[in-house]
């Protein structure tokens, strides 16, 4: 068996591409993968995670989203498209890779376009309820379409396309639940409650958290977990000293900006509040937990909302509009799971829908796509 070179594209925002690095994390374990490029815009957030992986090789395409409306940009934007789409045929010809794999986001557009040009075998990865407008042009042409969720399945046009599930780093097969609570030092015997809002923090969830973390921790007997984001820590510390001003003695309260290993306060907890960005639900959905989901309301094309209502749908989450999440609303969401037997309902039903591993069936599909 010949060794395989692989072309990795997606990106944008991190929902496409910590998935795509995801897959890189389990091609690299594979024997017969030669090399790996990635193929995105230096600007972006992915020319920064590329730098960690020595093994991997950026290739820069200069790319920008295409407006959504019709305005003087366009004919700007299309050039530059032109030029990309080049520059992605030229990386081809360079390289020939064996198969190449993208997880959508506009920075991918250039490579499906060079691949369906050149007729190169590829796969795509869509991470969203709501599938993107470079995935419906990518998936007729595509040798096979994953999808993170069934409703996906309805919008895109492919004559082979399956639900794999959003991949998700090994750690969330591995780690258990005693390993993370001791890793962060969490007594065993306390129910864990995590409220998170990505890692810009999210302002309405830090505001209502901060009012109730000592009913939380005092009264309900939670032990509380609050990422505040690595802009916003400050400004909740400030808050949290008027408000709560003996919170540094509760040993049942961790307030960080950011966790880099986000497997730990998932794995150790019981309860998440959280966005509902599609890579979010899925390590919660890994880790088994009951959730309250509050949509961010300015996502493209709504698909927080759309992502947070699939899963209310599905029995493991509770919904909560960002515009209603004050302390009394939040507090009677979270008392609602707490509540005898909801808990472990919606663990179960969670446990139900993750999936055995997406990134390892992701690269078999992959693999099959590659000519002999």
């Amino acid at each position: 068996m010949s060794n395989k070179t692989y072309f990795i594209s997606g990106g944008g925002t991190g929902g496409h591409i910590y998935p795509a690095f995801t897959v890189i994390d389990y091609l690299l374990k594979q024997d017969d993968t030669e090399k790996i490029y990635y193929i995105g815009n230096p600007d972006n957030l992915e020319f920064d995670i590329a730098k960690n992986y020595p093994a991997v090789e950026f290739l820069p395409v200069k790319v920008t989203g295409m407006p959504r409306k019709i305005s003087i940009d366009m004919p700007k934007w299309a050039v530059q498209f032109f030029f990309a789409v080049l520059k992605a045929k030229s990386y081809i010809k360079k390289y020939n890779p064996d198969a190449i794999f993208t997880t959508g986001g506009y920075v991918s557009a250039p490579i499906v376009t060079a691949a369906i040009m050149m007729k190169k075998p590829y796969m795509i990865h869509d991470c969203d309820s709501v599938p993107g407008l470079v995935s419906k042009f990518a998936a007729p042409k595509a040798k096979i379409v994953s999808v993170a969720f069934e409703s996906s399945k309805t919008v895109l046009k492919s004559k082979d396309i399956i639900c794999n599930g959003n991949p998700v780093r090994e750690a969330f097969f591995t780690v258990t639940k005693q390993q993370a609570r001791e890793k962060l030092q969490i007594p065993t015997d306390k129910k864990v409650l995590f409220a998170m809002g990505g890692s810009q923090g999210a302002k309405t969830i830090n505001s209502a958290m901060v009012n109730i973390l000592q009913t939380l921790s005092e009264d309900l007997g939670f032990y509380v977990i609050l990422q505040t984001g690595k802009k916003k820590y400050e400004e909740v510390i400030i808050d949290l000293e008027t408000v709560y001003p003996e919170f540094k003695n509760n040993k049942n309260i961790m307030v960080r900006p950011y966790f880099d290993e986000m497997v730990y306060p998932l794995k150790a907890s019981d309860m998440v509040i959280a966005r509902a960005g599609s890579l979010s639900l899925t390590e919660i959905i890994q880790c088994n937990l009951a959730s309250i989901l509050i949509p961010y309301p300015y996502a493209a094309q709504d698909h927080q909302r759309k992502n947070a209502r699939e899963m209310c749908e599905k029995g493991v989450s509770l919904y909560l509009e960002d515009s209603e999440c004050n302390q009394e609303n939040l507090l009677d969401k979270i008392k609602e799971i707490n509540n005898g037997e909801t808990l472990q309902k919606m663990s179960e039903k969670a446990k139900e829908l993750a999936k055995n591993n997406p990134a390892l069936d992701i690269v078999s599909q992959l693999k099959s796509i590659i000519k002999n």
